[in-house]
């Protein structure tokens, strides 16, 4: 299977390449593994007015920078995402890259994504115990699983918060090689 494997790091910071890295070499068991570090490639997640979903219009072509991602999406099986944890949600480098990529009549309406298979692993500073209390992993789980990777079509779809991933290089080093195996099982 090919697996897009999305980055989402403002800063290239060790912890998050060390998760992404983990799952790209557990993906590299069984899968070619396509990575996308959208913060390096230079993406824009701003909307353009060129870029607006227009609901009327479920065949609209998007800009080249829309369809430039489009593809390389359609090329692959499956969509893995690597992200820290901000306010309980994906950064907002991430959030623009799905409000403007995937779009009506390419990933919604009309048409849906095609993937067999979604997997988000969110990297959180903060404990398990802390987010049950406050519900923190549920409203994610409503927002990232169901609001986005299941509203596109994508019904195999998993979130896995890694906790206290800033604590100790113990936990870390615990947390990379769950990576691994969440990628090689993927």
């Amino acid at each position: 299977a090919q697996v897009v494997q999305q980055l989402r790091q403002p800063r290239p910071a060790i912890i998050q390449r060390g998760f992404g890295g983990g799952v790209g070499e557990g993906a590299d068991a069984g899968h070619e593994a396509e990575i996308a570090d959208l913060y390096a490639e230079g993406f824009d997640p701003r909307m353009p007015l060129a870029d607006e979903p227009d609901w009327d219009d479920d065949d609209k072509i998007y800009s080249g920078a829309v369809l430039a991602e489009q593809t390389r999406i359609a090329r692959n099986d499956a969509i893995a995402f690597v992200f820290p944890v901000w306010w309980w949600s994906v950064p907002a480098m991430t959030k623009g890259w799905i409000d403007r990529v995937w779009n009506n009549g390419w990933a919604y309406g009309a048409r849906k994504l095609p993937h067999r298979k979604a997997l988000m692993i969110g990297i959180a500073a903060n404990s398990a115990e802390g987010y049950r209390e406050r519900g923190d992993e549920a409203a994610m789980r409503s927002q990232l699983l169901v609001g986005v990777l299941n509203y596109c079509g994508i019904k195999n779809a998993d979130l896995r918060l890694f906790y206290d991933a800033l604590e100790t290089d113990e936990i870390r080093a615990t947390l990379i090689e769950e990576a691994r195996r969440l990628g090689r099982e993927f």
